[in-house]
């Protein structure tokens, strides 16, 4: 069984020729982040997310993460698979630099982390969550706490987790229940239960730094009675020893569908110590940091899971021998399965699907970059707008789409894919949470709907239709014909996007309900219009490269194939997904649920 490559040529392509790299090391503290730097960074990831990682999927799918006594042991080989990557520096390459980060933008951490994710996506549940409190506590926390819990957990020293969900108190976070009491040193006692949580327990590391949402004593009701804590696994002495263990413990772990080596925890706080991150009762404000960032992390889960369904299903395909392929002068009575017209439909949607999440990912990334560090504070807040408006949209149209080219996968493999040895099965099983973590399809799509559309009149997504119809100009007015193709179904598409995004802003304010029955088909539109805009981009560069004899040749052919296979046989479903935001949501919402 192959081992997952990562796909440089490509990551470098759009990274320094469609997302626009010189436009992110250009900023303040970031000028030494150059090509031949960030080369080598993503040259030392893939060796390690290839050699080290990689190895260890398929068996931590099968031995899983298990629960005894109290405690739990991570599959064999993960304990020094983890202290590997710690030492390697990979866990804090966009820490923050005063707790001993490396301060790197989210550019070049976000290859490197959709390496881990193709490599291992169980392994890189832990370090994600990590960073994603480190983020939470850097912004929010008092001083005081970031120099008590930061420095070691930048280092990888200790991990860390969030923990949001109840029994019964799933994606409704109003419904909280733990509660925290006040103590006469300041801290807090909390009691109560979480399940879900990710890497809640392990034996990696000394301690645990949990990020936890609960509720103090006389708080109002709702989500505006929430406050945000910190609870360690073990106490920190004064002098920052480690003290006494805490009363939060792992008391089980789930049983799962996929992602077996990642241990999902139920957690139990009996009146463990915590400490208030920020102001009471802001809770979720604060821990919306790492819900972001987690989101965004998740989306890029789907990047990962189809760039290695694809591979290893045009492995599979280029060995594979079966059959004489259909229409094809000359095959041979059995032939690699790779020239059925039918597997190769598959496999190239399977790849443009990677590049097209890929690239929107990317994209989103160097956004981000600019909104942190951008001199001019205009273009911060535009470049932030723009990716609260992706965020759920990388979150909820990548992860589906990974799902569907995981099936693809085990498609390709046909009856061999259903048999657990050829590892497609694994893919699919680990692709299906991500579509649910971090906020359902669903819930992506009303936030998108509603906070990103609905409620600023389409103003951010209509500047960036905008910034599409630019594309399309300069494809429509060139001489090469598959650019005008390209051009010609994107501007179709971004039509699409446009009038889809009219009606919300129509219909919205007076009729939230129409709307949200049809959230999904606007979520996966914008998918499908700005991955194509993604896609039409690249293959003007790759033509312009071509022309110009630059870069490797049948690589950059391989650039316009796709763009050109997304264009013609992924964007038209654009047009489909806009007929039926418009036209169902009546029908929706006045069905009987005794008929449903």
């Amino acid at each position: 069984m192959a081992e997952y490559a990562a796909p440089l040529k490509d990551m470098q392509f759009v990274l320094k020729h469609v997302v626009g790299l010189d436009q992110v090391n250009t900023l303040p503290g970031w000028d030494e982040v150059t090509e031949d730097v960030v080369d080598a960074i993503l040259e030392e990831a893939s060796k390690f997310a290839g050699e080290v990682l990689s190895p260890l999927n398929a068996t931590g799918d099968k031995a899983g993460a298990t629960w005894k006594d109290g405690a739990v042991t991570t599959a064999p080989g993960f304990k020094d698979a983890y202290w590997q990557f710690v030492n390697g520096g990979w866990g804090n390459i966009m820490a923050p630099v005063e707790y001993g980060g490396q301060g790197l933008p989210a550019l070049l951490s976000t290859p490197v982390e959709e390496m881990w994710g193709s490599a291992n996506i169980a392994f890189k549940l832990c370090p994600m969550l990590t960073l994603g409190a480190v983020e939470a506590l850097h912004r929010n926390a008092s001083k005081e706490l970031q120099e008590r819990f930061l420095p070691n957990m930048v280092s990888g020293k200790w991990t860390g987790t969030m923990n949001l969900t109840e029994p019964q108190a799933g994606s409704d976070l109003s419904l909280v229940r733990t509660k925290a009491v006040p103590q006469a040193d300041g801290t807090y006692l909390l009691t109560g239960q979480k399940i879900f949580i990710t890497y809640g327990d392990q034996d990696y590391t000394e301690n645990i730094v949990h990020t936890v949402l609960a509720r103090i004593e006389g708080a109002p009701e709702g989500v505006k009675g929430i406050s945000l804590f910190v609870v360690p696994k073990v106490l920190i002495n004064a002098d920052g020893t480690p003290g006494a263990t805490n009363g939060v413990k792992c008391v089980s772990l789930e049983h799962k569908m996929g992602i077996h080596a990642s241990p999902t925890a139920v957690m139990a706080y009996d009146n463990a110590v915590g400490y208030l991150v920020g102001e009471a009762n802001r809770g979720l404000e604060y821990m919306f940091v790492m819900m972001n960032a987690a989101r965004l992390g998740v989306g890029l889960e789907g990047v990962s899971l189809c760039e290695r369904a694809y591979q290893r299903a045009r492995d599979w395909a280029v060995e594979r021998l079966q059959g004489r392929p259909v229409g094809v002068a000359g095959a041979a009575k059995t032939a690699p399965i790779i020239q059925h017209p039918d597997v190769k439909r598959m496999l190239l949607t399977m790849k443009a699907s990677a590049e097209a999440t890929r690239a929107l990912a990317y994209q989103v990334s160097a956004l981000l970059d600019r909104s942190r560090k951008h001199p001019d504070e205009a273009e911060r807040r535009r470049c932030q707008a723009v990716v609260d408006l992706l965020i759920p949209v990388v979150k909820g149209w990548s992860t589906e789409t990974a799902f569907e080219v995981a099936s693809l996968g085990v498609q390709v493999h046909g009856g061999m894919g259903f048999i657990e040895e050829t590892g497609a099965a694994q893919h699919l099983r680990d692709a299906r949470i991500s579509t649910i973590y971090e906020g359902t399809t669903g819930i992506q799509a009303n936030d998108l709907v509603g906070r990103k559309v609905g409620r600023e009149a389409g103003a951010t997504m209509k500047g960036l239709i905008g910034e599409m119809r630019k594309t399309v100009a300069g494809l429509a007015g060139g001489e090469d014909a598959e650019l005008r193709a390209i051009g010609s179904r994107l501007a179709r598409a971004i039509d699409a996007l446009e009038r889809a995004t009219d009606w919300i802003v129509a219909v919205y304010a007076n009729d939230p309900g129409a709307v949200a029955a049809g959230a999904v088909y606007y979520l996966k539109l914008s998918g499908y219009a700005v991955g194509g805009w993604m896609m039409a981009r690249a293959a003007a560069v790759a033509t312009r490269q071509l022309a110009a004899g630059e870069g490797d040749a049948q690589f950059l052919r391989g650039k316009r194939l796709t763009a050109r296979f997304f264009a013609d046989h992924l964007l038209p479903q654009v047009d489909s997904l806009a007929e039926s935001l418009m036209a169902g949501g009546a029908l929706v919402r006045g069905a009987d649920e005794a008929l449903v």
